[in-house]
């Protein structure tokens, strides 16, 4: 009887070894997961194993800012819904979301074209530096 409750299966399905490389770390970090888990729960699980040995760059742990790529697939980042073992891959890359270039100052703000160039040198030859 004993024998028979260490071979039972985990309701959850097969557990995974992952291996997700952040950009401008050392080193990937390893860790298990289940086939179903959502990609969403691996992002979350990468980013506080990154938090919790210390490591450089800092990151933070909104899962949101992240997308998850799978090299050996393609370019494109895997949807946040999708179960992490559907691909079948198990080394992953993980990077930040870009952030939008293109956005769009309204006239009323005051913003005018060149005016922000114009006001950090203003400020910078402002700035002096006292000796003692």
């Amino acid at each position: 009887m004993l024998l028979y409750n260490k071979q039972k299966k985990n309701a959850k399905g097969n557990r995974i070894l992952i291996s997700v490389t952040v950009l401008g770390s050392a080193g990937p970090i390893r860790f298990l997961a289940y086939e179903e888990d959502l990609v969403a729960s691996v992002i979350d699980t990468a980013l506080k194993c990154y938090a919790r040995e210390g490591r450089l760059p800092l990151l933070g742990s909104d899962f949101n800012d992240f997308i998850l790529y799978c090299p050996m697939v393609g370019p494109e980042s895997m949807s946040a819904w999708k179960g992490i073992g559907s691909l079948g891959a198990r080394n992953f890359t993980l990077c930040r979301k870009p952030e939008e270039k293109n956005k769009v100052v309204k006239e009323g703000d005051g913003a005018r074209k060149g005016g922000s160039f114009k006001a950090w040198i203003n400020k910078s030859f402002s700035l002096r530096v006292s000796t003692h």
